[in-house]
């Protein structure tokens, strides 16, 4: 979520439960309104902005595209409107290495990488996997890595090895679609009952499934899992350890790769000025910190 296939990565928004009532309102509505924002108090870096192509240096805003039910990457605030979290933050300053603003408006996950091959959208920031596939599709610029994590009703015994006959709940358009997929096919090709595989538009539908019961575990990005689980306040626990960890990328544009380019030396920049960590401390996802940022890594 992560998010990957063509589509994504993906709340388990799932904050309190005032954020979590918020989070579901919204999900999978696709609006136009957004938050506008000077990025962070990070300082223009005039080197880096003289590199900005001509056109988007004279519109001067990015419209970003982000799937606003994924916290605490990207979700939205109590007023129901302005997205924040982790992505925000740190894509925020970015931005402003670069003297641009930006305008983040919330879309369903598997539109938003269409929506910046179309020019909808200037960057899509919404925890996507690099992957092959999305790679033929945009230019990915690295910033974090995340691996995926289960979690069910605390108490339940279920096996993230063994979930033959279960019913899991994940989001639609995710790598760990494909990741239960396979664990399925598994089960059967052993004369096992398949996994019952239940997917949610948005990651927030899928954490609620498993706290009411409809769902016996789920399985998305770790930092997502992580938020969850805090936020449940004991009614979910972690299952297992986390695996197939994988870095999240910014979309931009197949025809953009000049721009990706620079965004890339900006990722690097607030991470050698120290932004960077102080937007992954607050939200708790130090543990997904990289070193350095690259178009198009070897996924």
């Amino acid at each position: 979520m992560f998010r990957t296939t063509p589509g994504r990565r993906a709340i388990l928004g799932l904050a309190v439960a005032a954020a979590m009532t918020v989070s579901l309102s919204a999900c999978g509505e696709e609006t136009d309104s957004g938050s506008t924002a000077p990025a962070t108090n990070t300082s223009a870096d005039t080197s880096l902005a003289d590199k900005v192509p001509a056109d988007i240096k004279t519109k001067g805003t990015l419209v970003i595209g982000s799937d606003s039910t994924y916290a605490p990457n990207e979700f939205l605030d109590a007023d129901g409107k302005t997205i924040i979290g982790f992505d925000v933050d740190l894509f925020d300053a970015v931005a402003a290495k670069l003297g641009l603003k930006t305008e983040w408006q919330t879309a369903t996950f598997d539109s938003i990488i269409p929506g910046v091959s179309s020019g909808k959208y200037d960057v899509g920031v919404s925890s996507f996997t690099i992957n092959e596939d999305r790679m033929k599709e945009v230019n990915m610029i690295s910033y974090f890595a995340a691996g995926t994590q289960w979690a069910a009703k605390t108490g339940t015994t279920v096996s993230p090895d063994d979930a033959c006959g279960k019913k899991i709940a994940v989001q639609t358009a995710t790598v760990q679609v494909d990741d239960l997929t396979a664990k399925s096919k598994a089960c059967t090709d052993a004369g096992k009952p398949k996994i019952t595989i239940d997917q949610y538009q948005a990651q927030s539908d899928a954490t609620n499934a498993v706290v009411t019961g409809k769902d016996e575990a789920m399985l998305a990005d770790s930092p997502i899992v992580a938020y969850a689980v805090k936020q449940t306040n004991g009614q979910l626990a972690l299952l297992g350890e986390i695996y197939d960890s994988a870095p999240y990328g910014y979309a931009v544009g197949k025809d953009k790769t000049e721009f990706a380019a620079v965004i890339s030396e900006a990722v690097n920049a607030v991470i050698a000025d120290g932004s960077y960590k102080t937007a992954l401390d607050k939200w708790g996802v130090a543990a997904g910190s990289v070193a350095t940022s690259a178009v198009n890594p070897k996924a």
